[in-house]
């Protein structure tokens, strides 16, 4: 397992605090990337690296089903999102592109914004300062997916 840093993120983010609406009207993910969590931390962009992950509370990605929130994170290069629950379409569109999401309940106290876990999706575990915490375990048809690079991508690969 590698290490990755963590992002530590609150109760209910909902998609327009991941990408606010007025961004949507930019060319491409490439270009709204760069005001992932703007109202959150507004330098989140420049710190994040590929490879790091997300931690949240309850209810992350609620609001509206924009598609373009898991696609910036994503296109930041974020390993995956953790949190303790997920708003249903949220899920949906994160395995849809691609983006690994994690429910692990206890995962959130036992870590710090700035912190670093260690990850194994297949496993369905997150280690953090010696302690090991098991999350849900995509099923196999998901991790496909997942594998894939999203479903567009699965699909295509299906009828090859």
């Amino acid at each position: 397992m590698t290490e990755h840093r963590v992002w530590k993120f609150h109760n209910d983010v909902d998609t327009d605090q991941i990408i606010a609406s007025q961004y949507l009207l930019l060319p491409d993910i490439e270009a709204m990337k760069e005001y992932t969590f703007e109202s959150l931390d507004p330098d989140f962009s420049k710190k994040v690296q590929s490879g790091d992950l997300i931690v949240a509370g309850e209810n992350f990605g609620c609001g509206s089903s924009r598609e373009q929130a898991p696609s910036v994170l994503k296109a930041l290069g974020v390993k995956a999102v953790i949190a303790k629950s997920f708003a249903r379409i949220f899920y949906r569109n994160s395995i849809n592109i691609g983006l690994p999401v994690i429910v692990c309940k206890d995962l959130y106290d036992h870590v710090e914004n700035g912190g670093h876990a260690q990850l194994d999706l297949s496993a369905g575990i997150v280690c953090v300062n010696g302690q090991t915490f098991s999350c849900t375990k995509l099923p196999e048809y998901m991790q496909n997916i997942l594998n894939a690079g999203g479903q567009i991508a699965f699909l295509n690969k299906e009828e090859a």
